[in-house]
């Protein structure tokens, strides 16, 4: 089944965040090797593609994982909650549509 994983960053987090991507694509890139990663990507903190300095507010992740509770701990692993550009992460089962 598919969880979204959506990641809320703390206030001044593109420092931190900027650092830790490596390690934090590294682990999308494996999901995709695997076939089991819907979708990835940052929310921007404005209405732009590449936001700058403004940086970013959090992160959605939607991705195939056996249970709720191996989503949480993909997520609780993730080199964004250890680097503190995540505040707090939300796990919640996804029931993909479309398309």
């Amino acid at each position: 089944m598919y969880y979204a994983i959506i990641g809320h960053d703390t206030q001044d987090s593109l420092e931190k965040r900027l650092a830790a991507r490596p390690a934090h694509l590294a682990r999308l890139q494996h999901l995709q090797q695997e076939g089991r990663l819907l979708l990835a990507g940052p929310f921007p903190a404005i209405d732009a593609v590449d936001p700058g300095p403004a940086g970013f507010t959090g992160s959605l992740i939607v991705a195939e994982f056996t249970d709720l509770d191996s989503a949480r701990a993909w997520a609780d692993a993730d080199p964004y909650v250890s680097a503190g550009v995540y505040a707090r992460v939300t796990v919640q089962p996804f029931r993909k549509v479309l398309p």
